[in-house]
């Protein structure tokens, strides 16, 4: 790998890190409030709120702007929504602030990898970038966790600065105001990426203009074979990984009787499966072979019904362990295989936006539907069981999807398979 990968690694580690610890920092912080539960649950999609709105704009920036100056202002952006949540604005709308600012950053973070590397290392690239981010998602859950905990949140809450009122008063509070520092260190990594030799590409004129040239890259990777099965199903897969952060909290709660800082655990178990899924495909996946893991999201969704049985912490790990491995294994050679595409119709900034756009959107459905669940009194286990089988359904679909494209399409298909296995060497 090249030495600016690494440095890459790094900023994207610390930013995760710091969006995962704030996550719980928030749910605590809605919790302690008194809000309605609704609201706790509705992080995620508001979160995943401005992926979708600004969609046709940060891809574009991202291609017309060296990555890492945009990678370095996305990071200022999380920092804003940090203060705001510290300074009284709602925690849904600070939240979504933050997620404004990685909706920035996602576009230049996996848009410098196709620039950076050659195809036949996207697909260990995307390993190695998605096993630390899962390492950090795990570190940051487990930080959250400990932060609001109170053996260090008294520790934060005790340490007073000199001739200052910070208005810091309760362990989530505290939270929020340590990310603050993680983010200025992801900020201080962006500014030493290196600038590729990839030609910028000049932003279309006027917001409408961006608009239509967004739609234009959108249709046209869900018009490739390839592409549109690889995006439903990094979509699908994604949209139901963000619900199923807060789905582990409120089941840990009920199931075995955990406290918020307790279930932050088994959150990291979760990753941890993630994350060795991931190594494994990295190291055992070919690019051309990526869609023969189709079926392990259907696997998977029926994996998530498994949940509402469990009531032992000895079944809860391995479980819960298996059921990231199976989604880390899905997730990387599909991923590879829809950087590989849209690298091939679009500029790399535009085809990420795309696929954060669509991704996001899919979170935005997923969690919004938990919600409503949520909202309306259902349960957590029949909650669990819902969610469970629309994912699988609608990953049985995209297997048919496939299949009906290879029969079909055959030419095509075998074609693009082929242009995929050539860029390899």
């Amino acid at each position: 790998m090249k030495k600016g990968f690494y440095t890459i690694m790094s900023a994207q580690f610390f930013s995760s890190l710091a969006d995962n610890a704030l996550f719980i920092a928030a749910v605590e912080l809605i919790r302690t409030s008194g809000a309605a539960t609704w609201q706790a649950a509705a992080l995620v999609p508001m979160f995943a709120l401005f992926y979708v709105v600004f969609a046709p704009f940060v891809g574009a920036i991202a291609d017309a702007v060296p990555k890492g100056k945009v990678m370095f202002f996305s990071n200022l952006i999380k920092i804003v929504g940090c203060l705001m949540m510290l300074f009284g604005a709602h925690p849904l709308l600070s939240y979504a602030i933050v997620g404004l600012g990685a909706a920035a950053y996602s576009p230049a973070k996996y848009g410098i990898l196709t620039e950076l590397l050659p195809p036949s290392q996207l697909v260990k690239a995307n390993g190695w970038i998605e096993g630390l981010t899962i390492a950090s998602i795990i570190l940051g859950i487990v930080l959250g966790g400990q932060l609001i905990g109170p053996a260090m949140s008294q520790q934060l809450l005790g340490f007073d600065m000199p001739m200052l009122d910070t208005g810091i008063d309760t362990p989530p509070e505290a939270a929020v105001a340590s990310m603050i520092l993680v983010y200025v260190i992801a900020a201080v990594f962006n500014l030493y990426i290196p600038r590729t030799e990839a030609p910028l590409q000049p932003l279309a004129h006027g917001p409408w203009a961006l608009v239509r040239d967004f739609a234009s890259c959108n249709a046209r990777l869900w018009s490739d074979k390839l592409g549109q099965i690889s995006l439903a199903t990094t979509s699908l897969i994604w949209g139901a990984g963000g619900p199923l952060k807060y789905i582990v909290l409120t089941w840990a709660a009920v199931a075995l009787g955990y406290t918020t800082t307790q279930a932050t655990a088994l959150q990291g178990v979760v990753a941890i499966g993630l994350a060795l899924g991931a190594v494994v495909a990295s190291l055992r996946m070919r690019l051309d072979h990526a869609t023969k893991v189709i079926p392990l999201g259907i696997v998977m969704g029926l994996s998530l019904v498994g949940m509402v049985f469990i009531d032992k912490l000895w079944v809860a790990i391995p479980f819960l362990i298996l059921l990231g491995g199976i989604s880390g294994f899905l997730i990387v050679p599909m991923n590879a295989l829809l950087q590989h595409r849209g690298h091939n119709l679009m500029g790399a900034g535009r085809s990420i936006a795309v696929q954060n756009f669509n991704e996001q959107a899919c979170i935005l459905a997923l969690g919004a539907l938990y919600t409503g669940m949520t909202r309306f009194g259902m349960s957590i286990h029949a909650s669990i069981i819902t969610f469970g089988l629309v994912v699988a359904g609608m990953m049985a679909l995209i297997q048919r999807w496939h299949a009906r494209n290879c029969v079909n399409d055959r030419d095509e298909v075998e074609r693009l398979l082929a242009l995929a296995r050539s860029d390899r060497h």
